[in-house]
């Protein structure tokens, strides 16, 4: 879709209001990944995750039409909010712990990292970023969520903490044990990651 890389974000929410539905698409496909993503990671389910996805983007519609949206150039971290609060009602409503469950074929790689030259760098990375993810999901659930809103939402620590209802402090804390954490386990298991 060359139309994700001509148009802002503004531009595209302003298309999109004046009755154009290509912008909306655009939008969508340019984040796609990286809401769905940030949704898996917390909610641990394919199904649910693409359920939260669905209802996400048309919370985020109604909330545009109804002209409750304001531009601020941070489309994506008012998105991934939108979602995560929508992980959080979901959590409410169980009201137990998702199993950690990874699916077979999860394919993360165009956020864990730039692109590859070669099939084998590719192969090299998909493997690095499957066991990364493996990681953090064994990390505390506090930890798993900053790391995850950080990574793969690109919010930032003031963000995440109005997202997580905690001081600045304490998300930056959560992310250091968290990275700390992480490099302990990548250690213990021997683990090279280039």
């Amino acid at each position: 879709m060359q139309i994700t890389h001509q148009f802002s974000d503004a531009e595209l929410i302003h298309d999109f209001l004046q009755g154009k539905d290509s912008a909306l698409e655009a939008l969508i496909f340019r984040y796609k990944d990286k809401i769905y993503t940030s949704i898996y990671m917390l909610v641990k389910d394919k199904y649910i995750a693409e359920d939260i996805f669905q209802d996400a983007f048309l919370k985020m519609i109604k909330t545009m039409r109804d002209g409750r949206y304001s531009e601020q150039g941070k489309f994506l971290p008012w998105a991934i909010r939108v979602a995560h609060n929508l992980c959080m009602d979901h959590f409410r409503k169980v009201r137990h712990n998702v199993p950690v469950t990874l699916p077979d074929g999860m394919d993360i790689t165009q956020l864990m990292g730039g692109p590859t030259e070669t099939a084998s760098d590719k192969m090299e990375q998909r493997q690095v970023n499957a066991s990364v993810r493996k990681l953090i999901e064994q990390l505390p659930e506090e930890q798993r969520e900053v790391i995850v809103l950080r990574m793969y939402g690109d919010l930032s620590f003031k963000e995440i903490a109005d997202l997580t209802s905690v001081s600045i402090n304490t998300a930056l804390g959560r992310m250091r044990y968290g990275l700390l954490n992480l490099r302990k386990m990548i250690t213990e298991n021997q683990m090279v990651l280039r």
